[in-house]
């Protein structure tokens, strides 16, 4: 995961109190601190690509993901995994699945085979190379762009549909939810100032959530009773769509990255990330998508009724994520307010605000 819930506002100048996470770590110790430049590029050398000395860390969080650029010029990306956080069967079948994209022209950026293989191990690391490929966030108020992406999120979904992952999880309520809820309280992670409220509006949201799930029938994936979970990028959200303009051939457009987070579960999860804005504006962007999407493949309207829960379960799960990583030095540097009775008692106020929005009819377009 690489991108926070929409709307947090936090004083970035807040302290972090002593007992929150991690507030005794010590992050020079963290398996991260042995990947040196050096150990990049040797890394890149032990699969025959070699580096000229350019390296550009990229925006990532969860892995570390560096630009190289090699000696005949060209330049690639190296991803290198959090360690023991998937397993290699888990890392194989994302790259099978962009494999697979990428063979259905869908334009999906996955890794090189190198050496007969897209996964390798240097250092202590696991990592991957992939093809560099520019571009910016799409410009999701222009509703052309927003049915182009839904067209391509039909693809991906269609290619997902063919074949279920054997190893890789599904988005259920209890890895997302219960679980982030149960770690925070179990390790005091929660001023106490603010653990009695946000325990309260937490509890309120899982109940309403379990409720909207059983209502639909939907299992512990949240997928529908008569529907069959299918493969998603997981994480569709603007920063992982990068948009090229057209050239005078015609190619350009969006192309996909990072299925980091690829798991089973309902087609909305690949997009109410891309929804922002008011109700009204939500709906239109919503309708642009779908627009777009069933030109391709259909889509089952009784997953609007999904997004909400799906939002609330993001929200409650970025907390946990935050707080098992702060060991890992790069946390603490870019989220100093997380921690805080501030940072909390925004929480609280964002699961109030998502449980009305739970009670609320579902986006209909």
């Amino acid at each position: 995961m690489t991108a926070s819930p929409p709307n947090e506002e936090f004083d970035d100048n807040a302290a972090l109190p002593a007992h929150s996470a991690g507030a005794h770590s010590a992050p020079d110790q963290h398996p991260y601190a042995r990947l040196t430049p050096d150990q990049v590029l040797d890394a890149l050398a032990s699969v025959g690509l070699y580096g000229d000395g350019r390296l550009m860390a990229l925006s990532s969080y969860e892995n570390r993901v560096y630009q190289a650029t090699l000696e005949d010029g060209q330049r690639v990306v190296a991803k290198f995994y959090r360690p023991d956080r998937w397993s290699e069967a888990q890392i194989l079948e994302e790259h099978a699945f962009a494999a697979e994209l990428m063979a259905a022209e869908v334009p999906a950026v996955g890794p090189r085979v190198l050496e007969g293989r897209t996964l390798h191990h240097h250092g202590g690391f696991a990592f991957s190379v992939s093809p560099w490929r520019g571009g910016r966030q799409p410009e999701l108020d222009d509703f052309e762009v927003l049915e182009w992406i839904g067209r391509f999120l039909a693809r991906i979904h269609t290619v997902g549909a063919a074949q279920p992952f054997a190893h890789r999880p599904a988005l259920d309520l209890q890895t997302f939810g219960t679980a982030s809820r149960d770690w925070l309280l179990a390790n005091e992670i929660i001023p106490l100032d603010m653990q009695a409220a946000w325990q309260t509006q937490c509890n309120i949201a899982l109940e309403l959530i379990a409720a909207t799930a059983q209502t639909t029938g939907a299992g512990a994936s949240f997928c529908l009773k008569d529907a069959t979970p299918i493969r998603l990028h997981g994480d569709c959200h603007p920063g992982n769509i990068l948009w090229t303009p057209l050239d005078e051939w015609g190619r350009g457009g969006p192309h996909f990255v990072d299925l980091d987070d690829a798991r089973m579960g309902p087609a909305v999860q690949d997009l109410w990330m891309l929804l922002s804005g008011d109700r009204r504006q939500r709906t239109h962007q919503l309708s642009a998508l779908l627009d777009g999407y069933e030109q391709f493949r259909s889509f089952d309207r009784r997953e609007l009724a999904l997004i909400e829960p799906l939002r609330t379960l993001r929200l409650i799960h970025y907390s946990a994520w935050l707080a098992r990583r702060w060991q890992d030095p790069i946390f603490p540097a870019n989220f100093p307010w997380f921690g805080t009775s501030d940072y909390w008692r925004g929480q609280v106020d964002m699961l109030v605000e998502q449980i009305e929005a739970m009670q609320e009819a579902p986006l209909n377009v």
